[in-house]
């Protein structure tokens, strides 16, 4: 009996042991250009559809106008164009170099077109741990964000105007603000203290 609790504890020692050795011999893959840990993909994915399945909140697509993908649209110009890349636009040097490749939202293998849209606006709100998808809920409106879900969710069928504002440029031109026509300091306001 006493050789089964020797065992049984040696056994129970050695996979913490041995994992803690992988760890710090560099042995684990951490460069994006190594290949995934055994069970990797499945553990995240697993992890990541179960969080979904019980936190994505629910809201239908219809609901959103044009006016609401167009500024969608802007939101993802400014915020995922770089890794998730533009209609008719080969993706950037710098999402070619994620491990794992973040989806091209726009093409037929990288669309989320036939995921809920609470799905996506989740992922966009909270991010998703180890694969540099971050979360925007510190940066973007909850509007913002229904938004830009909505635009990726309706990809594959976006108006002409939706398609021209994810026009590279086109969020910066709509962005800019006018030039004013009144005088940068109004009667009676404080001048800036001159150095």
């Amino acid at each position: 009996m006493k050789s089964f609790w020797i065992g049984l504890i040696l056994g129970i020692l050695i996979l913490p042991i041995g994992f803690y050795a992988y760890v710090k011999t560099g042995m684990i893959p951490v460069a994006t250009s190594d290949p995934p840990m055994p069970f990797e993909k499945t553990l995240a994915n697993d992890g990541l559809h179960a969080r979904l399945k019980k936190e994505a909140p629910q809201k239908n697509l219809s609901a959103f106008t044009e006016a609401d993908l167009v500024g969608g649209a802007q939101v993802y110009q400014t915020n995922c164009a770089f890794c998730h890349g533009l209609p008719g636009q080969a993706s950037s040097g710098a999402s070619r170099g994620m491990f794992p490749g973040p989806p091209q939202l726009f093409t037929a293998d990288g669309s989320v077109t036939d995921d809920p849209v609470g799905v996506t606006y989740w992922k966009v709100k909270n991010g998703i741990r180890l694969t540099g998808m971050p979360g925007f809920h510190a940066t973007l409106g909850e509007q913002q964000m229904w938004q830009v879900s909505a635009l990726v969710a309706s990809a594959d069928k976006l108006t002409p105007a939706e398609l021209d504002a994810l026009r590279p440029g086109a969020a910066a031109a709509t962005a800019a603000p006018a030039p004013s026509a009144t005088p940068a300091h109004a009667p009676g306001a404080t001048a800036p203290a001159s150095h």
